[in-house]
């Protein structure tokens, strides 16, 4: 809340205004309907995710336990973005306050950061599992999955701290137009009317570390457990993730329309938190599993 105020105490702007997907008319109604859809879809795949993890002992696992903070960070995750995005489409005039703005910023960057780090430790997981399955409880027990998911926890807030108070230092001025659909580092930062030669460098470091490291140790991990031919639709999701985040954080904004970036969006924030509950039901033998004992139960209730 204090880092909120000092924010907002440090613009002359109280609310921006979010141009949203598209400007064509006609297609709003439309992309309303699709969006809403695949917001549904994702809500009810994440929770029954959620429920059949809980409810189900055998599920109570340290992969199981990975999944299940990836679904909550997921929920939570299209939850910051989502609804305000389907505003813009039946919004004559989509604002969002300065304080709100900054808000959205912080918590769409801590759930983005410890998704891409909770998805390293599900590859550390899958690398003891199919690799040295003999100290796997002993490598992956309770007293080492839970540093670990703190420290992907502390990464997500780290980097939302540093990504809310590097914007907090910029003044935006008259034009409060921003080209997005949600509230994001990149479009903002071209509304600035103060200098963002700290904000560049540091967007770039940090999403670079955010990326790469996940990415290589995802990566590594697959390939030394050669996991590549059964986890083929898993590496899908995660490239979409990380090359669509990529292509928007890691090329210099002049080489990219905001159009494109705009797209580019869609992929990490609706796209991947589509595709993960419907790659780790659909085909998890476990989860199938503990579905036909959910509903089974229910019937014989």
């Amino acid at each position: 809340a204090f880092l909120l105020k000092a924010v907002a105490e440090n613009s002359s702007v109280t609310e921006f205004i979010l141009e949203g997907l598209t400007n064509h008319q006609e297609l709003q109604i439309p992309l309303f309907f699709l969006f809403l859809g695949f917001y549904v879809v994702t809500v009810v795949g994440i929770l029954s995710l959620i429920t059949l993890t809980g409810l189900n002992s055998h599920l109570h696992t340290p992969t199981y336990f990975f999944l299940y903070n990836l679904s909550f960070i997921d929920f939570c995750y299209s939850t910051v973005i989502t609804p305000k995005m389907l505003m813009s489409f039946v919004s004559t005039k989509n604002v969002i306050s300065y304080a709100g703005c900054m808000t959205q910023l912080f918590f769409f960057t801590f759930f983005a950061v410890s998704e891409s780090f909770i998805l390293s430790a599900m590859a550390y997981d899958c690398y003891v599992t199919i690799c040295n399955p003999p100290v796997y409880t002993a490598t992956m027990s309770p007293q080492v999955c839970l540093p670990i998911l703190l420290g992907v926890y502390v990464m997500g807030f780290a980097r939302a701290m540093a990504h809310t108070a590097c914007m907090g230092r910029l003044t935006f001025c008259a034009n409060n137009l921003v080209d997005h659909f949600r509230c994001d580092i990149l479009p903002h930062l071209e509304r600035s009317c103060t200098s963002t030669y700290v904000n560049e460098p540091v967007v770039f470091v940090v999403v670079g570390i955010d990326i790469g490291v996940p990415t290589a140790t995802i990566f590594i991990s697959y390939g030394r457990s050669k996991a590549f031919s059964t986890c083929g639709s898993h590496i899908i999701a995660v490239s979409l993730f990380f090359g669509s985040g990529a292509f928007m954080y890691l090329k210099p904004s002049s080489l990219l329309p905001m159009n494109l970036g705009k797209v580019s969006s869609l992929f990490y924030t609706i796209v991947v938190p589509i595709l993960n509950p419907l790659i780790y039901s659909l085909r998890n033998k476990d989860i199938k599993i503990a579905m036909k004992k959910t509903l089974s139960k229910k019937s014989f209730s």
